[in-house]
């Protein structure tokens, strides 16, 4: 079996983005977790055909060449605010040339999402609303679910 980093491999998937094509990678990381969970789910993503919009998940690299894949928080100008579903920390200003690819559907628990389904529509705007306290709000989940 042959390995390679994540770095490289994403580069690769980049590179069939930018022909047009639509590719998959099973989630690593938690950073978008509670809608995607490490290992579980698989996102497919390919180059943006429309204009980027807050909601939107997108995959970028960062200025230190880190692949990263979150959500547009907020769209100000030509300049991009990502955040993850996990996080309260919001990155940016990023460039529109950092974006190389929209998520356009996901496979959580085995069952297919994409726009205009419950959990996609939850995510992109009830979620990404609630950034300053999901903390509190995750915090409270886990007590509920321990009982």
């Amino acid at each position: 079996m042959r390995v390679i980093d994540t770095r490289t491999y994403v580069g690769m998937l980049r590179e069939l983005t930018d022909a047009g094509k639509e590719v998959s990678l099973i989630v690593a990381g938690s950073s978008m977790a509670p809608f995607l969970v490490h290992h579980r789910d698989t996102i497919y993503f390919s180059k943006p055909n429309s204009p980027l919009k807050k909601g939107d998940m997108v995959f970028y690299q960062r200025t230190d060449g880190q692949y990263v894949m979150h959500r547009i928080y907020k769209v100000k100008g030509k300049e991009f605010y990502m955040v993850g579903d996990a996080q309260t920390d919001i990155e940016g200003p990023l460039n529109k040339k950092q974006i190389f690819a929209r998520v356009t559907k996901v496979r959580r628990k085995g069952k297919l999402i994409q726009p205009g389904d419950f959990w996609w529509w939850f995510f992109a705007k009830v979620w990404l609303s609630l950034v300053s306290v999901r903390p509190f709000i995750i915090k409270i989940y886990g007590l509920c679910s321990r009982s």
